[in-house]
């Protein structure tokens, strides 16, 4: 099992970064909660990793932080909740949002996430409930301010974010119109995203 990879981020195509150490390039896909955090492409970057062996394939998962793969793999141990579903719902919330939405058996934000119906979201809170349990919720999570990025040209950081927010599940119409909802000159694709996925939950 990878457990971590230390390196220079060499390439940011949301929602997937490549990872270069030593030359050789780890592709990751990662939540779009460790996206925001990123640093810029060519700084120093330590991802925590899970990876899912699959017959056809072999995917490697980044996190930011310790406690998001924790969450990652607390969600794919349940029933019917693969990767794709698990990152959807830790795209749209932080780790603590997440939290305190299974504690207060709030089915009203997860439904809104692609891929999760009303029946899933209650099945979701039911199995959680036990495993949040032991899970503190840490103060100013949720209000996370992050430093704002050099922009690349408009157009490509606004493809970059539709393309992400298609890959999570939205529809291309979704996804497009809730970009163009909230564009304007100067974002990164990491925060069109972020305003994105706000608006849509």
């Amino acid at each position: 099992m990878i457990g971590r990879l230390r390196g220079t981020l060499a390439e940011k195509q949301p929602p997937h970064v490549t990872l270069d150490i030593n030359g050789l390039g780890y592709e990751l896909e990662v939540p779009m909660t460790t996206l925001y955090r990123l640093p810029a492409v060519g700084e120093p970057l330590t991802l925590h990793t899970h990876l899912v062996v699959r017959e056809d394939a072999q995917l490697l998962y980044g996190f930011f932080e310790k406690r998001e793969r924790e969450l990652f793999r607390e969600l794919i141990r349940l029933n019917g909740v693969g990767p794709k579903l698990a990152l959807a719902l830790m795209s749209g919330l932080e780790v603590d949002e997440l939290v305190r939405c299974v504690q207060a058996q709030d089915s009203s934000v997860l439904v809104k996430v692609p891929g999760v119906g009303k029946k899933t979201a209650e099945r979701l809170l039911v199995e959680l409930k036990d495993r949040f349990k032991a899970w503190e919720t840490l103060p100013g999570m949720s209000g996370l301010v992050v430093e704002p990025r050099a922009a690349d040209a408009v157009s490509s950081a606004e493809n970059d974010a539709v393309s992400a927010l298609i890959s999570l599940g939205y529809k291309p119409q979704e996804a497009s119109r809730a970009v163009s909802a909230v564009k304007e000159d100067g974002l990164s694709s990491e925060d069109m995203i972020r305003r994105a996925l706000k608006g849509m939950l």
